[in-house]
């Protein structure tokens, strides 16, 4: 009898099992070389797999010595390229065809390298991996019922996030710096304790990273020299909590069962948006929808009725291929960072999956505009109708999103109508925001008083004036807003009988394009608060110098594609806009919002962007 192990079995110390049973005895063992190379190679990254796996080889060469069994190796040492695809499969293959060679039978404790085997009419036994049950892992001991997260490095003192939600403090909790050696012995056993029991899994094996889920806690695992020294990161939940936890709680949860729902669950790092999150994943299921997750990793701690899947193959794009098919009522996205996983949300949203994503935000509004630019402006509504922000711990603010064909506030003429997603505040049907579309960029404007003055609606509308006016007169102008149906207008003294017309037609046709009467006088007789004559404001952000093509005014923005920021000059809010995934801000020449940025680089005005 030919016996032809792979490393998952050689590993396990099975083959030495099987032949001190007697199962094997009298067999020839044909050891792959490939075994040999991938152990080699894992004892040297100190892993401990590699250690038992030539433990076993020893154990095997002492039963050959006592006459038990034969022992070979075959096969030769893999290439380079075919150890680097050893996560495709490349050596799984290279052992299988050694075990067809030698028509031996093929011992495996790896379940998919059976099924291909059987697959490729190979005479297989499946030997089941060994579990264990782990008691307590050594990072535990750095834990108290406040600790949230703990965080060693080769050198440092170990450091803890400690504290209610929401109010968490970093802190040092010993005294003596970690050491390399201690690090070392807490990945092996956290690394190990995850194969070999049930309750965890590795959810990233990369070179110089490793990212494992035991029980309840996530554990991040850096080396050099992906890292600059060893580092283990471990974090867990504090609290479980339910929907009944929270405050305005009632009216929302009827919103969700109304019907699936688009929901963005939004707020800074640490303030309770997982915890939400999988309150709703339970609520949900407790209500009879069918509820799956997407994570990665996968942490968020929900019942076993609820199913967590992590990015198959790397791609969360094919998690969601394969979601569709099982058709979920809800699904959970916990986290939405970057362009493909609001590309996927969008995807699974639009067709007809209930879907609860979890994103970082400082601002409720902010979760929001994370679509602009990713996502068509006008099925923003279609893909998120509600924004829950979280903060402390608690809903400070859930936001009813949908279209609306109106005039936006602040202008003044039907003429100007066009679809407006309007952002209300969900419980009081109180209007706190509208996007919309303006001079071909997208804007996002606050209806609050407070924050109306900061970005300006009343400046949205001023513009539309200055953009009829310039558009008869040669020189400068300047507008002054005195009310939603009045406003002055400035220019030169040379332009007043081109900007009023012949018995004052012109001015006329304007006012009644705008819905707003007009005051034309001449730059002698602006007030100094209005125009260049006025205080300029104290300009933030980073100042940009833009360039000025044929077509174009391209403020570069290296490192902020996909994000929304405001554009001012000396200061004063000009206009909000998406940074574009080239990484710059391109005005068409020829719009109000061009002319203004033009005009204001002419008079060397400080250019500068703030993140909005």
């Amino acid at each position: 009898m030919n016996v032809v192990p792979d490393t998952s079995a050689v590993v396990d110390g099975r083959i030495s099992q099987k032949v001190d049973a007697g199962d094997f005895a009298g067999a020839t063992v044909l050891i792959p070389e490939a075994v040999v190379s991938e152990l080699e190679s894992q004892a040297n990254r100190g892993e401990e797999s590699g250690w038992n796996g030539l433990s076993e080889l020893q154990r095997l060469a002492d039963a050959a010595d006592a006459g038990d069994i034969d022992l070979e190796y075959v096969g030769v040492r893999p290439k380079p390229e075919e150890q680097g695809y050893a996560h495709r499969g490349e050596i799984d293959a290279l052992i299988r065809e050694l075990a067809d060679e030698h028509d031996a039978t093929f011992v495996t404790s790896d379940l998919v390298q059976s099924e291909v085997a059987q697959a490729k009419g190979l005479e297989v036994e499946y030997i089941a991996p060994k579990t264990r049950d782990v008691g307590r892992l050594g990072v535990e001991d750095y834990f108290d019922e406040q600790t949230m997260s703990v965080h060693l490095r080769a050198g440092v003192p170990p450091m803890a996030k400690r504290g209610e939600v929401g109010e968490m403090h970093y802190q040092e909790i010993r005294d003596d710096p970690s050491t390399d050696d201690q690090l070392k012995e807490y990945a092996q056993e956290i690394i190990q304790s995850a194969k070999q029991s049930n309750e965890g899994f590795i959810e990233i094996d990369e070179p110089g990273m490793t990212i494992v889920q035991f029980r309840d806690y996530r554990i991040a695992i850096a080396e050099p020299p992906f890292a600059d020294a060893w580092e283990i990161t471990a974090v867990r939940p504090i609290v479980k909590t339910n929907m009944e936890d929270y405050e305005h709680a009632d009216e929302l949860k009827g919103r969700l069962l109304e019907r699936q729902r688009g929901v963005l669950i939004s707020g800074a790092p640490g303030a309770g948006k997982s915890t939400f999150a999988q309150a709703v994943a339970e609520f949900l299921a407790d209500n009879d929808f069918a509820v799956k997750t997407m994570e990665k990793p996968r942490d968020l701690q929900v019942g076993p009725e609820i199913t967590q899947y992590t990015a198959l193959a790397g791609e969360m794009e094919k998690t969601a291929d394969s979601l569709l098919m099982v058709r979920p009522d809800y699904t959970i996205y916990d986290e939405v960072r970057k362009t493909d996983d609001f590309e996927v949300f969008a995807d699974m949203r639009l067709a007809g999956v209930g879907m609860v994503g979890v994103v970082h935000a400082t601002r409720p509004i902010d979760a929001l505009q994370r679509l602009i630019g990713r996502v068509e402006l006008g099925m923003i509504p279609q893909i998120v109708d509600t924004v829950v922000y979280i903060e402390a711990g608690q809903i400070e603010k859930v936001y009813d999103v949908k279209t609306q064909v109106k005039v936006p506030e602040g202008m003044m003429e039907e003429d100007l109508a066009r679809p407006v997603i309007l952002v209300e505040e969900f419980e009081t049907g109180t209007p706190e925001y509208e996007i919309y579309t303006f001079n071909r960029q997208v804007v996002t404007v606050p209806l609050q008083e407070g924050e109306r003055d900061e970005t300006g609606v009343s400046r949205l509308a001023r513009q539309e004036i200055e953009r009829e006016i310039q558009s008869v007169a040669r020189g400068h102008v300047d507008v002054d807003l005195q009310g939603q149906n009045r406003a002055v207008v400035y220019v030169d003294e040379s332009d007043i009988s081109y900007v009023i017309g012949k018995g004052g037609g012109r001015i006329d046709d304007i006012e009644n394009r705008l819905g707003i009467d007009i005051d034309v006088r001449t730059h002698d007789e602006k007030p100094s608060s209005v125009g260049d004559g006025g205080a300029a404001a104290t300009p933030r952000g980073d100042v940009v110098t833009p360039e000025i093509t044929s077509r174009h005014i391209v403020i570069p923005l290296d490192g902020h594609a996909g994000e929304t920021v405001e554009v001012q000059a000396d200061g004063e809010y000009l206009f909000t806009a998406t940074v574009g995934r080239g990484g710059d801000i391109q005005v068409s020449r020829g719009s109000a919002i061009a002319e203004e940025l033009e005009r204001a680089i002419d008079r060397s005005h400080q250019i500068t962007v703030t993140t909005a």
